[in-house]
């Protein structure tokens, strides 16, 4: 791994101290951007297409609150635990930080485990991805949510690695750092999602 001739101490901005890495933040700001616009465009059809369930399970019938709430519980605790993340890298406490982020990765399994589990469920109450338009946008919002959660998961992982590996430096700071943005986007993304999909959709 490439060393860059900076003085590291706690309590410094590794992930921008060198150009190299205000640029990856900088261009992964960019890429947020337009994972924002695409999951505007998954909005916008699901907000579209939601009563259109062709006399098949509406949301109202569908959506179990408790199981929902505990989901989101689970997955808002999860940015939390990325931010502790953050704070041990920057006082450059190795391990402190992959606890952490071991933490976050087992919580966003769990998360991922519930809504494996809802989906089945709602597959057994006859709302799949063909079934209706509702089916077909709930699906393609909420699953492409669930896609994102999974890589986060696999992406932090690989991180931890390296980072278990060379250490908290000017290469691996600015890798945990875009992560942790994207673990944050995931959990703002779910926030819309738990609002306009489930809560929405349980007052009818």
């Amino acid at each position: 791994m490439a060393h860059h001739p900076v003085e590291i101490k706690p309590g410094m901005h590794l992930e921008t101290a060198t150009f190299e890495g205000k640029n990856k933040v900088m261009g992964f700001w960019m890429f947020l951007g337009a994972e924002t616009v695409l999951f505007a465009c998954l909005f916008g059809t699901y907000l579209a297409l939601r009563n259109q369930t062709v006399n098949g399970p509406s949301g109202a019938e569908l959506f179990d609150p408790v199981l929902v709430a505990v989901a989101t519980a689970i997955l808002l605790f999860s940015s939390l635990t990325s931010v502790f993340a953050m704070m041990a890298m920057n006082k450059l406490d190795k391990k402190g930080m992959l606890f952490w982020l071991g933490v976050t990765v087992l919580l966003g399994l769990s998360f991922l485990i519930l809504e494996i589990y809802e989906f089945v469920h709602y597959i057994h109450e006859g709302h799949t991805f063909m079934s209706s338009a509702f089916g077909s946008s709930f699906y393609a919002l909420v699953g492409t949510h669930g896609a994102h959660v999974t890589f986060g998961i696999i992406w932090i992982s690989t991180i931890m690695y390296q980072a278990w590996k060379w250490g908290i430096n000017t290469e691996t700071a600015p890798k945990l750092f875009v992560s942790s943005l994207y673990w944050h986007f995931i959990d703002v993304v779910w926030v819309f999602i738990f609002t306009l999909v489930y809560l929405l959709g349980m007052v009818g």
